[in-house]
């Protein structure tokens, strides 16, 4: 699966958190790949995270999922949507259209949200902080998008909906099926169904904010700080203090001792990589476990990694690797995991199927890291159950 016609390195120029951009069907053969039926059904299971918009006399009124089996019939007249998270995790050919865009790294990887609209409905003109490629997925949709926003932009007044007030279009344009819409972060846009039967598949990318990585990194400090034996001890000290004009003064030597120390103990580049990789891959939603009843047994998987038996992924598990000095670090599930091998690591983060090559499967040390991700739920072996990632639902 791919996109037939697309200039990747052009996108990445001219597009990419710049500009939104329509692309017209760009598949070698587009195929809806999931039923309007069976995301119905996902919004009624717990642990799928699940909304739905109903655009009455009132003003939209939103529903937290999971819904009941029967709110779908007991919808009336009025346009209404349903938005339905990380389907990607639930449905491995709804996680094949992510393949396409991994021109962009994976750790910016978020998930794809599907959303199903009646004739007239949308979620309204709103902007996000994430890239989103829309894939029109089945019917079709009108796609206007404004201006970059901000904090400063108007609002509409509504509890759970955060709604631009004054939505002037910039580009108006109809999508078909198989069309994509890139809307960048901080861009407006609004999208309304026309006709019944509309999907849309939005492929999100996340982007830590600098709020984020100060307030996770600088906790994750504190703790491995307050963790070491010689904690009490580690304080600001001052022995060549002198006498000051006004006891009143924080003085700039004092504030140059205290910023150092900060920065000292949050400057440890290495120790920050280890511990993004690990926030990084934490699951988002952790109710696909795929966790043996029984430890596995690093000779049986030694034995069926020799006989070329290929492994599949936890789509729940997210997984990354850093180079360390002459080594590797692999990441999986919010967990750091020695990588003797960079080509290792690559196998493993190379796609939902994973088949290592003879000389891989049997390096020292492959044995127990894959047992080690099979007993953490990241791994299994192929049962042969699921379609591969060259499904021919979509060229």
């Amino acid at each position: 699966m791919h996109l037939a016609h697309f200039d990747i390195a052009r996108f990445l120029a001219t597009a990419w958190q710049k500009q939104p951009l329509l692309i017209r069907n760009p598949w070698g053969a587009w195929h809806n790949p999931l039923d309007p039926d069976e995301l119905a059904g996902l919004a009624c299971e717990t642990g799928v995270e699940s909304r739905l918009i109903v655009r009455g006399a009132g003003g939209p009124v939103l529903e937290h999922g999971p819904l009941p089996e029967d709110r779908f019939a007991s919808l009336g007249a009025d346009p209404w949507t349903l938005l339905v998270q990380a389907v990607d995790q639930q449905v491995p050919q709804v996680a094949d259209l992510i393949a396409p865009f991994r021109f962009v790294p994976d750790w910016r990887i978020d998930d794809v949200m599907i959303s199903y609209a009646t004739d007239g409905a949308g979620v309204g003109p709103h902007f996000d902080q994430y890239d989103v490629f829309l894939i029109q997925g089945l019917g079709r949709r009108r796609w206007r998008v404004g201006p970059r926003c901000d904090a400063a932009t108007p609002r509409q007044q509504h509890a759970d909906l955060a709604l631009i007030a004054d939505f002037a279009a910039t580009g108006d344009w109809v999508l078909e099926p198989g069309d994509i819409l890139y809307v960048p972060p901080g861009f407006a846009h609004d999208g309304v169904a026309l006709g019944d039967d509309c999907m849309t598949y939005s492929i999100g990318f996340r982007a830590p904010s600098r709020a984020e990585l100060v307030e996770g990194w600088g906790a994750h400090v504190a703790d491995q700080l307050e963790a070491a034996p010689d904690h009490e001890a580690d304080r600001y000290a001052d022995p060549d203090l002198v006498l000051q004009d006004h006891p009143g003064e924080i003085t700039p030597a004092a504030l140059d001792r205290l910023h150092a120390m900060t920065l000292e103990a949050l400057g440890d580049r290495a120790a920050f990589a280890r511990w993004f990789g690990q926030m990084n891959t934490q699951a988002k939603y952790a109710d696909t476990d795929w966790r043996p009843e029984t430890a596995a047994d690093p000779a049986d998987v030694a034995a069926l990694l020799a006989q070329g038996v290929a492994l599949r992924r936890n789509p729940a598990h997210r997984l990354a690797y850093i180079r360390e000095g002459a080594g590797t670090l692999l990441f999986a599930d919010g967990q750091a995991w020695p990588c003797a091998d960079v080509a290792l690591a690559q196998a493993l983060c190379g796609g939902a199927l994973v088949l290592l090559d003879p000389g891989l499967a049997g390096a020292p040390g492959t044995a127990a890291l894959v047992t080690a991700l099979i007993d953490q739920g990241t791994l299994a072996f192929d049962d042969g159950e699921e379609e591969d990632d060259d499904s021919d639902w979509a060229d």
